[in-house]
């Protein structure tokens, strides 16, 4: 099972970011359990200096932009 991690305010991309991610996940048939981390704290402490950000398996792959299904689904695959 994978982990994807949105890292974000709750801003509209954040928000959006997540349910790209979410349906990336669904459409390739990966099992993932996927957390939005809100805490600027842990944002920054994982190294993030802008949001939104996407994490899979601890490893940030995507800062301060929101990418295409297929982009998210490359990258979780």
């Amino acid at each position: 099972m994978k982990k994807i991690e949105i890292y974000g305010t709750g801003c509209p991309k954040c928000e959006k970011l997540a349910e790209l991610a979410k349906e990336a996940a669904q459409q390739a048939g990966i099992a993932c359990e996927l957390e939005k981390i809100t805490d600027i704290t842990r944002i920054t402490a994982a190294g993030v200096m802008m949001t939104p950000a996407l994490a899979v398996d601890g490893k940030i792959k995507v800062v301060g932009k929101v990418p295409s299904i297929e982009e998210i689904k490359k990258l979780i695959s």
